[in-house]
């Protein structure tokens, strides 16, 4: 049996994700906010969204179970010797994805390529010639490349495409024979309500996204296994397979920032709407301070510091991913730290107009203690502010890990995400003929999760904030005119 590591981000995502599963719980036990997702819930664009956004969430989950394989015994040991386990750590995720991880190249390859991108030096019948060698993975089954590629890639890119079509139209039967079941009507009543768009969810974007995932995940599958689809970098690395890796470094940066910048931003925005004068003044001047900072400058200050006491202290770490995790754990750490100041303001201004509110007055009649006030009646009703900003900023938080590791003060090199992937293709755009495939793939991957989150976070702004719902126009579908005796009766545009 594998022997299992819980490294700091690890434990803080699972954390995270216990903590939604809360939140769910206590929103189904809450009639207004269960009224209030419901809404979310109904939003065509936000559904589709969050089918995105869960599959990235699940590839984040099987790339936070690590473990350390146990090794075979060695020759002659005793029958009781310790287990002896791999200095390598792998995820769940590498285990799926071993063939890919494992399939190196010796350079860059194009996508669905056989031959590498740069001529070398080969001997050819005792005869020294420059020109493409063969990759060692990439369409090695191929005998004749020139006669048998095409052939091959549209064989399997159909193949691919077929297999994923049927698990769309099975994924379309299991959710119409469900809702048919519950409804008590035929599968094909359900079938035509869906592709109508007649239901109270949203099942015909939810599925339409999903059977689209599932296309592009059927053709991948179908050329993975003989290919790179999305070509190899300088190194020879699948670059598929590490823009996947960094769906999990995205997912962290976001999730845990986020979570830093709340107990500040709550603390502070509330005492300073609250308690008003001096307190009001020294969370001000604390907050314009931190504000007035260059955030790269800081947040670079802070990472070298952390990078010093990461070299000075080796022995803390058994292995260099547990280095470069906790690197990403205090990245994540110091974003919050330094990011606080945006909701605060928002939390103080939210704050100073409900402390006026008559309720509030009366409860300081009453004799409720200043705390028992904030904590019963001021931060209940600042909670959709804190859910809308949350979800905001995660999108914002991502893109700037990519800013970060851009410049070289963001995660560490041997850790995947996106900003290392486009700061190795940045010296790989000024080559001819340009590599243009690990900048394509991690702005894709990248630009899939950070849209999903704004579509998502729009749908949750309308639905929690007073004004936005308010100003917000939508379209009615006009009802079906009703027949009388034969005749459709006339209707009110009529």
């Amino acid at each position: 049996m594998p022997r299992f590591v819980f490294l700091a981000t690890d434990l803080a995502l699972y954390g995270l994700l216990v903590a939604i599963a809360f939140y769910v719980w206590h929103a189904l036990s809450t009639p207004t906010l269960r009224q209030t997702w419901r809404s979310v819930l109904h939003e065509p664009v936000a559904m589709s969204a969050a089918v995105v956004l869960l599959l990235f969430l699940v590839l984040a989950a099987l790339d936070s179970v690590h473990f350390r394989p146990l090794l075979p015994p060695a020759p002659g040991a005793a029958a009781d010797a310790a287990p002896a386990y791999s200095t390598r750590t792998l995820s769940l995720l590498d285990q799926l994805l071993a063939g890919p991880r494992e399939a190196r190249e010796k350079t860059y390859s194009i996508p669905l390529g056989t031959h590498q991108y740069s001529k070398e030096s080969m001997l050819v019948d005792g005869k020294s010639i420059r020109d493409f060698p063969r990759l060692q993975f990439g369409g090695s089954h191929l005998k004749d490349v020139d006669r048998e590629w095409a052939e091959d890639v549209a064989r399997r890119s159909i193949t691919g495409l077929v297999g994923g079509a049927a698990g769309a139209a099975a994924l379309w039967l299991v959710v119409a024979a469900l809702r048919a079941r519950s409804a008590r009507t035929g599968v094909r009543e359900s079938l035509r309500a869906i592709w109508l768009r007649t239901t109270d969810v949203p099942w015909r974007s939810i599925l339409l996204t999903a059977s689209a995932l599932v296309l592009f995940a059927g053709w991948v599958a179908a050329l993975w296994p003989v290919y790179h689809v999305f070509g190899t970098d300088q190194t020879g690395n699948d670059v598929l397979f590490q823009a996947i890796k960094s769906i999990r470094t995205a997912v962290v940066i976001g999730s845990l920032a986020t979570l830093a910048t709340l107990p500040f931003a709550i603390v502070f925005g509330i005492l300073a709407g609250y308690y008003k004068g001096r307190v009001d003044d020294a969370i001000q001047y604390l907050y314009t301070m931190l504000s007035s900072i260059p955030s790269v400058l800081l947040i670079a200050a802070f990472v070298l510091m952390i990078q010093v006491f990461v070299d000075k202290n080796p022995q803390m770490f058994e292995t260099g991913l547990e280095r470069a995790d906790i690197r990403l754990f205090l990245l994540s750490a110091i974003l919050g730290l330094t990011g606080w100041a945006g909701l605060a303001r928002l939390l103080r201004a939210e704050t100073l107009k409900l402390s006026e509110l008559d309720y509030v007055q009366a409860a300081r009649a009453f004799g409720v203690s200043n705390i028992g006030i904030m904590r019963r009646h001021v931060l209940p009703n600042v909670t959709h502010i804190v859910l809308i900003v949350a979800v905001l900023d995660f999108s914002g938080l991502v893109l700037y890990e990519a800013v970060l590791s851009y410049v070289g003060v963001g995660v560490d090199p041997s850790t995947n995400s996106f900003g290392t992937m486009i700061n190795s293709a940045r010296n790989e755009m000024s080559r001819d003929p340009v590599v243009w495939w690990t900048l394509a793939a991690a702005f894709s991957f990248m630009v899939t999760l950070v849209l999903s989150m704004q579509f998502f976070a729009s749908a949750v702004n309308e639905a929690f904030d007073p004004r936005a719902r308010a100003f917000r126009v939508r379209r009615v579908k006009p009802s079906a005119p009703a027949v009388k005796g034969g005749v459709a009766a006339p209707s009110a545009a009529d």
